[in-house]
């Protein structure tokens, strides 16, 4: 839908550029000559123009070489019966000039079609010459002079299509200026992950290796120690390990996201016996009540050294 939107008024504005080219010379030739020759020619013209007209964007060169040629040729003929067409019917030339310079990109196709419009001037001045016998029906300086500003025209299609093509470079420009910004934050956004992961695995890692090795070790004195001690070194050998693999999938994650482990849910009610047993395997001791709406309350009692406290389920 929004590209149709938007070559609406493309379209009407195309339209409109060709109305202006055609409308004026329409109006125009009554009061030049009215005669069934000049209407004839004129007609002829005006239809292939507005051929040209219209497709002058898909064909800028073979629009341009067509429409100078039916130029050439309604002048020349119109002079050769005795009539005569208005000057405006050089505004469509102008326009397929400009629309050759904002078009044509190729240099060798551009120059040979300019070079053909010369070569048809010449060929229609000694064509007028050698069929129309009266001075006044004789081309000469006056073409010479409605040809002049018609180079203008293809000026400023050219300038037209540099300015478009310097705005296309800039916009190009920006983009990639803007890929290179987003690369950058997304290094350095990297390296600041890779910096944290250095100093947790510093900080933290270490000390919490430390602490299973040292559970272990009682462990593994376990016969020295009284039988909730032994309990509880299990219970914190354990959770040692355990919060070991969870820092290292946290590393993992801050180095590089795409290797990070899959996130585990958050346990619900579930898994709530699971974690009782876990408490009490630690060496704690844990009281849960459930109320006949079922809301409850869970009275942590800690083991020896521990507090227990309330925790609403």
């Amino acid at each position: 839908m929004n590209v149709v939107d938007g070559k609406w008024p493309e379209r009407g504005a195309d339209a409109g550029l060709i109305a202006l080219a055609l409308l004026p010379q329409l109006l125009s030739q009554p009061y030049v000559d009215t005669s069934g020759s000049a209407w004839s020619s004129f007609i002829g013209y005006e239809a292939l123009a507005a051929v040209v007209l219209v497709l002058r964007q898909r064909l800028p060169v073979t629009t341009f070489v067509i429409g100078f040629g039916a130029l050439v040729a309604a002048l020349v003929g119109s002079a050769g019966e005795g009539a005569k067409l208005t000057p405006l019917v050089f505004v469509p030339l102008a326009v397929l000039l400009y629309n050759l310079g904002s078009r044509c990109t190729s240099w060798v196709r551009t120059v040979s079609a300019l070079l053909g419009g010369v070569v048809m001037t010449l060929l229609g001045l000694w064509v007028n010459r050698m069929t129309t016998d009266a001075s006044e029906f004789r081309g000469g300086l006056d073409v010479l002079a409605a040809l002049a500003p018609m180079p203008l025209a293809w000026a400023m299609g050219f300038a037209s299509r540099s300015r478009r093509a310097l705005l296309a470079a800039a916009e190009l420009r920006a983009a990639e200026a803007s890929r290179a910004q987003r690369a950058e934050a997304a290094q350095a956004t990297q390296r600041e992950r890779a910096r944290i992961a250095r100093e947790m695995h510093d900080v933290v890692a270490h000390s919490l290796t430390l602490l299973v090795v040292h559970a272990e070790t009682l462990r593994a004195r376990g016969d020295e120690l009284p039988g909730w001690a032994r309990t509880q070194v299990d219970g914190l050998a354990a959770a040692g390990r355990h919060s070991g693999n969870e820092l290292r999938d946290l590393l993992r994650m801050l180095r590089d996201p795409a290797e990070a482990a899959p996130l585990q849910p958050v346990p619900g009610l579930g898994e709530l016996g699971a974690l009782l047993d876990s408490h009490r395997a630690a060496g704690g001791t844990i009281e849960v009540r459930m109320g006949t709406t079922g809301t409850g309350g869970v009275w942590g009692g800690g083991g020896p050294g521990r507090r227990g406290g309330w925790g609403a389920l």
